[in-house]
């Protein structure tokens, strides 16, 4: 890793610009590899610029960590949701994913910061995500912010006809 990565204090986390599109993608298949999930379908790209950055707002919001060279070393998705249990609205997010050289540097925490920045600026008073059980890693680096977990499976189910 070069020192510029080993510093994050020079790193940026920002909002995702259209130019990002390309390698936001390839993170996404990163992640996806990562967690031992199908590959993202064709048209990732075309689909998130729609919602990101379409003529209607959209409830998605993404953010990416840039190394001081430009490199986007990762990123974080979230959007609204409701609790029907609380009766209020918490930021959820969708995804954080850092490349393996990047992790263990700091950007982590300054993803989860913007993440908490952001739901600040929405008027929401918390952050909700969930990991794979098996992602030691990632569950350690949530502990260690002090973030606090319930156990539950997540299920889909495709719409049909």
């Amino acid at each position: 890793m070069s020192e510029r990565e080993d510093d994050p204090g020079r790193a940026e986390v920002r909002p995702a610009r259209p130019d990002d599109l390309p390698r936001v993608v390839e993170l996404i298949a990163e992640h996806a590899a990562y967690e031992k999930a199908a590959t993202p379908a064709p048209g990732l790209a075309d689909r998130l610029a729609g919602l990101l950055f379409g003529p209607e707002p959209s409830r998605l919001r993404c953010l990416v960590a840039a190394l001081p060279d430009g490199t986007l070393a990762g990123y974080a998705t979230c959007a609204p949701e409701l609790s029907t249990w609380d009766g209020a609205e918490y930021l959820h997010m969708d995804c954080l994913y850092l490349t393996e050289a990047s992790r263990g540097h700091g950007l982590g925490p300054l993803l989860i910061a913007a993440l908490r920045t952001e739901a600040r600026a929405l008027g929401l008073p918390e952050l909700q995500w969930q990991t794979p059980e098996w992602n030691d890693r990632a569950i350690a680096f949530y502990d260690r912010l002090g973030a606090t977990s319930r156990r539950k499976r997540r299920y889909t189910l495709p719409a049909g006809a």
